[in-house]
């Protein structure tokens, strides 16, 4: 086999090579692309840190929305009259998974308190004085 050949069959393997990277090029392009749509639909987080960052709950989620019956209502609701608020049956299913959902947020102190057994009211309840002289109660 001559030099020729050799070289033919080099510049035809790296032809062969540069059309993979190209595709995988593309490929990675438009991947790229998709995960910045994708962080378009996420709301902008202007807050410096963990400590000042607002939690923001997906819109019409069962959690927005029972934010929303807490802020129409003014005062920390009993389980059963959230997922009423929420438009879910009072099922077993619908309690727990609620209640479940809503007590994680209260361990983590964000957005959501517990005053009561299955009793959820807002953070933001705490932060204004109440009528007993600016005493929060907290059971």
């Amino acid at each position: 086999m001559g030099y020729r050949e050799t070289l033919s069959r080099l510049i035809e393997k790296k032809d062969q090579e540069l059309a993979r990277l190209e595709s995988d090029a593309a490929h990675l392009r438009s991947y790229i692309e998709g995960l910045n749509d994708a962080l378009k639909t996420l709301p902008k987080d202007t807050a410096n840190g963990p400590e000042e960052r607002q939690h923001v709950l997906r819109p019409n989620s069962a959690l927005a929305r029972a934010r929303d019956a807490l802020m129409r209502a003014g005062q920390p609701l009993y389980i059963d009259d959230l997922l009423l608020a929420v438009g879910k049956e009072l099922t077993p299913e619908n309690r727990v998974s609620l209640a479940g959902t809503l007590s994680s947020y209260v361990r983590g102190g964000r957005v959501f308190t517990k005053t009561a057994p299955n009793t959820f009211g807002l953070l933001e309840f705490n932060e204004r004085p109440s009528e007993l002289g600016g005493v929060v109660l907290n059971y």
